[in-house]
């Protein structure tokens, strides 16, 4: 964190600083400071606390019965006054979570011309090649430790939206912050804005991106490595989370940078991360390996593949062959089943084609391979039938039903129908929140299969240790950290993640674990403290006004 000395040099006064988010007070400013900085007169004369300035943005905000203006509520106070904006975040993230980012921010995104205000972040616009330093050299921090990048080409399950995705970065960083205390001078959204193939937006005069088609081929790929090669320079502690990209630019931009620089590609390996903590969830209940288990994918993507990989990964430390884990891992597309004999493969699918004969429905997929979990991440709603669930019932006792698509319209299926259609015998997580559920008498709390149980808690770790490279062996430790803080009495109501009510706690462990990692790996650029959790507690942001 900047320290107060650094603080009170960039601070502004007057006017100016009640525009200054990373400074501003609101009413919390005191009497004295008021005089000091000139501030009198244009404060009205009550000096409130922060705890009654997060009481009056609660009780404004539930009084709003549309989630998008909840949402620009909070835009508005993040522009104004990051430390309140973070407070009211950080006093009920269960609440406030699911207004910041996922499933709001999907509509936000897709509004993102006609709700566009105060501009937040980077655009990086294709047209500028040749002067990308030049143009991230505008943002006045210097010292970036992590920056969140899209190109727009395929927000959540919602498809290319263009410049319209910076959403994602800005909600992804928030939640960094929020979730797991990174502090936000250190964060940095940008948009790759490399244009967009969906005419509607083309159309629209409110579009605030390039107006033209996608790039493609090399003019793409020397873009991204002049945005790479900037950043290199600009911030060498940084580390680059991609986030939404097409599939078929995803996997080659991680492959191609995740051995030289810091970074990882949230979308394949933070879904991986979350996706593997509910398995470790799910078979606490169940008192089953994960070396035992097999799983069928609803969809063949990146996610799908992440997801299968270190699930596979995971198998193998239990002592599994890892081709042999691989195989215990199905994926099922649009052209059926993932089988050696197709002649439509991706690589990156490869590794997980059965040799078997082509199967093109779904239930009967399940009824030959007999998984006993299935995994949603099609982006397709409504796949999870009845008739796909009470065959996943036929066969398990316990049948583990994760429908991962975001937003909530994009769920495979709901947890009411999971749970119904199982009798109350389904193990159920979900991309998105759903409430609680009653079956037969009981109450069911489903669990919310949500990255920000990973990516925060990597940020920070990072961001203590100053690491060098993000490894998937950092995804299953993290897997395993989140696993652990489910109690037993969430075990029992089918929760099998820790509650999003306590995020802060839940990513500071997992933080923990994984910095244990970073360290064990030699990948560390600070030395070795005797105690890893004071280390990652005393690096942590709390929204506190400074004195």
């Amino acid at each position: 964190m900047l320290d107060k000395q650094t603080a009170a040099s960039k601070q502004p006064t007057g006017y100016n600083l009640l525009r200054s988010p990373r400074f501003n007070k609101g009413t919390a400013f005191t009497a004295a400071e008021r005089r000091a900085l000139g501030l009198e007169g244009l404060l009205p004369p009550a000096v409130t606390t922060i705890e009654l300035q997060v009481a009056r943005r609660h009780a404004e905000i539930a009084n709003l019965d549309d989630n998008l203006q909840k949402y620009l509520v909070l835009s508005g106070l993040q522009a104004l006054n990051e430390t309140l904006f973070y407070a009211v975040l950080m006093s009920d993230p269960a609440t406030y979570m699911p207004l910041v980012y996922t499933p709001t921010v999907g509509e936000a995104c897709q509004k993102f011309g006609h709700i566009f205000r105060e501009p937040r972040g980077v655009y990086l616009p294709i047209s500028a090649r040749g002067r990308i330093k030049e143009l991230l050299g505008n943002w006045p921090e210097k010292d970036v430790r992590f920056i969140v990048v899209t190109d727009g080409e395929r927000i959540l399950g919602l498809g290319d939206l263009g410049a319209g995705g910076m959403g994602i970065p800005v909600g992804k960083l928030a939640l960094y912050t929020a979730c797991a205390g990174v502090p936000p001078q250190y964060c940095l959204p940008i948009v790759l804005d490399v244009g967009t193939n969906n005419q509607a937006l083309l159309d629209d005069q409110l579009y605030i991106g390039l107006r033209q088609h996608r790039a493609r081929g090399e003019e793409y790929t020397t873009f991204v490595d002049e945005f790479v090669a900037a950043v290199e320079e600009l911030y060498p502690k940084c580390c680059i989370q991609w986030e939404d990209f097409a599939n078929f630019d995803a996997v080659p931009i991680l492959e191609r940078y995740r051995d030289k620089i810091c970074t990882f590609n949230d979308d394949i390996q933070g879904t991986a991360g979350v996706a593997l903590a509910g398995m470790f969830g799910a078979l606490r209940i169940t008192g089953k390996k994960l070396a035992d288990q097999r799983f069928l994918f609803l969809g063949a993507g990146s996610a799908a593949t992440g997801i299968a990989e270190l699930i596979s990964l995971a198998m193998a430390r239990e002592g599994v062959d890892l081709i042999t884990a691989r195989h215990r891992n199905a994926l099922f597309d649009i052209n059926g089943l993932v089988v050696t004999s197709r002649t439509d493969l991706a690589d990156f699918q490869k590794p997980f084609a059965q040799d078997r004969p082509l199967i093109t429905s779904f239930v009967e997929a399940i009824k030959a391979f007999r998984p006993t979990a299935i995994i949603g991440v099609s982006t397709v709603p409504k796949l999870f039938s009845r008739e796909v669930i009470e065959t996943m019932a036929a066969i398990n006792e316990r049948p583990i039903i994760f429908p991962y698509s975001n937003p909530t319209s994009r769920s495979e299926c709901t947890a009411e129908e999971a749970y119904t259609w199982s009798n109350g015998r389904a193990i159920f997580a979900s991309g998105s929140p759903f409430p609680p559920v009653e079956v037969g008498g009981r109450r069911f709390v489903p669990g919310q299969g949500n990255n920000v149980y990973i990516f925060p808690a990597m940020g920070m770790a990072v961001f203590a240790t100053e690491a060098k490279r993000v490894t998937e062996d950092m995804f299953i430790v993290a897997a395993q950290a989140v696993a652990e803080q489910v109690s037993q009495d969430n075990l029992a109501s089918g929760l099998i993640y820790p509650p999003q009510s306590r995020i802060l706690d839940a990513s500071l462990h997992v933080a923990e674990k994984i910095a244990t990692a970073i360290f064990d790996q030699g990948l560390a650029r600070v030395p070795r403290p005797d105690d890893i959790g004071a280390l990652i507690r005393a690096r942590a942001y709390r929204p506190v006004y400074a004195g």
